[in-house]
């Protein structure tokens, strides 16, 4: 049976509209995807490929991404809007239906909203999360590493600080979408060809609105997630792909997860930030295996 024809939905989450796909076979387990930023849902492209013969793949443009609804207020860019926005996907397209979630950077640390909120318990088998880590999670870490400088917990800081500088910029009011609109969005796949090893990047007529769009997803959430964390505890298992050359998410971050987590698996990969485009039979080799051990 030829699995690969891929349908396209239109989702109501609030007053928004969603772009999803589904792909694969439709008895199959269901698998759904979630991309970071600056992307939007076809940086599971490869994949998406490399697993739809076995599972239900579930992809989505989140707000201010690709085809979806991009809110004009910060405020619309919320963790709790963002989780309702997974929730609403998933009811629209696999109704009361078990699923595996997986999802890269901002994905990540959307995604970690949802599973350690309660809003899809018992839905959710396992949990995997690349590059992303949760907000409130980081909150504490930091607060603990900062009162063990003897330790080395200052050091600690500072490097994730010093890999995170975007982050920072990315409070500026009007410079990133400044930065976007002057042609950031032309240099992004010569980017991702010379420090990610993306030999096949390509311009996207979709990138300047994801790039200007998606920074409200730092400034809504990075600082009150950050000054007032909450502890969050996973209900599913959680896998947790570190790649090796990521110049962005230190493996520090990891550090001391298992308390948040039922059952923790850290799963190391050599590869950089955007593995799902580079090294995507690594990605689904791993999320396969431990998608079959918590079938």
């Amino acid at each position: 049976m030829n699995v690969s024809t891929k349908q396209e939905y239109r989702v109501t989450s609030g007053g928004l509209t969603l772009h999803a796909i589904a792909q694969g076979n439709p008895e199959a387990t269901p698998l759904v995807l979630v991309h970071g930023y600056p992307d939007n849902h076809t940086v599971w492209d490869k994949v998406a490929e490399k697993l739809e013969q076995d599972y239900r793949i579930i992809r989505y443009d989140v707000r201010g991404a690709g085809r979806s609804d991009k809110p004009a207020r910060t405020r619309d860019y919320r963790m709790a809007l963002l989780a309702q926005d997974l929730e609403a996907v998933v009811n629209a397209l696999i109704p009361g239906r078990p699923f595996h979630l997986v999802a890269h950077d901002w994905g990540a640390i959307q995604s970690w909203e949802t599973v350690t909120t309660g809003a899809l318990d018992g839905r959710i088998r396992s949990y995997t999360s690349i590059s992303g880590p949760c907000l409130d999670h980081v909150g504490y870490w930091l607060r603990e590493r900062i009162a063990q400088p003897r330790s080395g917990g200052t050091t600690k800081v500072l490097r994730q600080v010093a890999s995170s500088w975007y982050v920072m910029m990315f409070q500026i009011p009007l410079l990133p979408e400044a930065l976007w609109s002057a042609g950031l969005d032309r240099l992004w796949p010569g980017f991702l060809r010379k420090y990610e090893q993306i030999d096949d990047a390509a311009f996207s007529p979709l990138q300047k609105a994801d790039g200007r769009h998606g920074v409200k997803l730092y400034r809504a959430n990075f600082l009150p997630k950050l000054l007032r964390p909450e502890p969050r505890k996973a209900a599913c298992p959680v896998q947790v792909i570190l790649p090796t050359r990521d110049s962005y998410v230190g493996p520090q971050l990891a550090e001391n997860l298992s308390r948040w987590t039922g059952k923790l698996t850290l799963q190391e990969v050599d590869a950089p930030h955007w593995a799902p485009l580079s090294n995507p039979g690594v990605i689904s080799q791993s999320v396969r295996e431990f998608v079959q051990a918590h079938a």
